[in-house]
């Protein structure tokens, strides 16, 4: 009798570490999948900047440097997203992606403060356009990062609790980065309001 009562705790045991484990696989899953949502929305980010450059060069033939630099930041920021990709949560990975975003997101935001003293390039359609598709997409870029950072918590939560830390310590389920929106500076001082 005690042999089977000793059987039976044993697989209790076993079916709950077991379950521990899968749940932690979830979770990291789910992490995982978050951050696929935000490559995603990059990507479309990505394809769109080549076009905007092309609208802009037209119009603002003097302003070549700052082409450059949003060229140069968009490639930068392609290149760190397709390494994050390969490991989505890594610290510094997701460190490297969110630098090179703020980057990109203040260049951009050179160029269009630039195109403001274009009437002719305010004017145009395209531009018009483009400008509502990288607005419309860097919505979406939020609620994907939004998503993968819920996703995040909820997987370091998992992995942080009794007894699922032994188990994640055990089967390496390291602690996953969230994705965090980087400002430059200049972002970050409040605005000068003058009448």
């Amino acid at each position: 009798m005690a042999f089977i009562i000793f059987l039976g705790i044993i697989a209790v045991f076993v079916f709950g570490l077991i379950a521990i484990y899968n749940s932690l696989v979830t979770f990291r899953n789910r992490y995982k999948n978050a951050f696929a949502q935000i490559d995603v929305q990059l990507k479309r980010r990505y394809d769109l900047i080549p076009n905007l450059v092309e609208t802009v060069k037209k119009y603002m033939q003097h302003e070549r440097e700052t082409l450059e630099a949003v060229i140069q930041a968009r490639n930068a920021a392609v290149a760190a997203s397709n390494t994050a990709s390969g490991n989505p949560g890594d610290p510094t990975v997701m460190k490297n992606l969110s630098s090179a975003e703020g980057m990109l997101t203040g260049a951009l935001g050179k160029l269009f403060a630039l195109s403001e003293s274009y009437p002719d390039l305010k004017a145009n359609q395209n531009m018009a356009q483009l400008q509502e598709e990288l607005s419309s997409t860097e919505n979406r870029v939020a609620f994907a990062r939004q998503a993968f950072n819920d996703a995040v918590m909820a997987y370091n939560i998992a992995r942080e609790k009794f007894p699922n830390s032994i188990i994640a310590g055990r089967f390496n389920f390291s602690e996953a980065q969230l994705l965090e929106a980087t400002e430059s500076p200049e972002e970050k001082k409040a605005p000068k309001v003058t009448f």
